[in-house]
């Protein structure tokens, strides 16, 4: 006897008949394609097994019903865009959704690489820097008056150079004397400290920090003797040559403080009156 031949779903006998096998299983055209056929995305009809399959995304079309949404055309074995479960060709996804190339006013075919810059695009072969006229690609650039600069010519053509090195400064400048210094060149003129962000003064043109401000020129307090450095409010007295902090401007045989009070000399000593009256 002949072994049997069936349908994995109907049992209906396969022998003589066309049949699809599907994981090894055999299947009459009909239960196969009741039970496994797509649906188109256009028609909604069945997609049979004497039609192609066109597929995307989980979606499926009769190779009849694959066209543009927009156009009408046929999008087999042509390049598409989807947009908002839609597809459409690419002249038709550039005319309706393409960006618009800052530099030719061209639309950017899906696709094709681009490069975005605040809301601004451009075709990579566009993007170019103003002056040398060189792809910048994924370069760092910088921006001036609408255009963009490589950073070797935005350098050579705009960046202040550093009153020190003579170097362009690109950020983080310092201005001292309405002159361009880099943060790092901005020093103190004696212990090359740098000086930006804090506190300095400058003797014939020349930058320096407080400590070695006073260290080199302040005068030396007659009581203490530590520098008096004059500067940020500081108060001191001064008499025949000599100065005093004003904490230190005291009687040297009682201590009492002589600010805005009289006082008395002998020799290099400072008295109140009443401990100079026997002299």
């Amino acid at each position: 006897m002949t072994e049997r031949f069936d349908c994995r779903h109907c049992q209906d006998s396969l022998l003589g008949r066309k049949y699809i096998l599907r994981e090894e299983q055999p299947y009459c055209v009909a239960c196969f394609e009741a039970l496994f056929a797509s649906t188109c995305e256009e028609c909604g009809k069945l997609i049979g097994c004497d039609c192609k399959d066109l597929s995307y995304k989980d979606r499926h079309w009769h190779e009849a019903c694959f066209h543009c949404s927009r156009c009408r055309g046929s999008l087999v074995d042509k390049p598409f865009a989807a947009k908002e479960d839609q597809l459409l060709c690419t002249d038709c996804y550039s005319q309706e959704y393409s960006s618009r190339c800052q530099e030719c006013k061209k639309s950017i075919m899906p696709g094709t690489r681009k490069m975005e810059y605040k809301g601004s695009s451009w075709h990579e072969t566009c993007f170019i820097c103003h002056r040398c006229q060189q792809p910048i690609g994924t370069k760092s650039f910088i921006p001036k008056d609408g255009q963009n600069f490589c950073v070797p010519c935005y350098e050579r053509q705009y960046a202040l150079q550093c009153v020190q090195c003579k170097k362009p400064i690109t950020s983080g400048g310092v201005t001292y004397r309405e002159q361009p210094w880099h943060r790092e060149c901005f020093v103190c003129t004696a212990c090359k400290k740098p000086l930006s962000g804090q506190r300095f003064t400058s003797r014939d043109e020349f930058a320096y920090c407080l400590g070695c401000f006073c260290d080199l020129y302040a005068k030396k307090c007659a009581g203490c003797a530590s520098p008096i450095s004059g500067l940020g409010g500081t108060k001191y007295i001064s008499f025949e040559e000599r100065q005093w902090h004003n904490d230190c401007f005291n009687c040297k045989k009682c201590s009492l403080s002589l600010v805005g009070r009289g006082f008395l000399t002998e020799r290099d000593d400072i008295l109140c009156p009443d401990c100079g009256k026997d002299i």
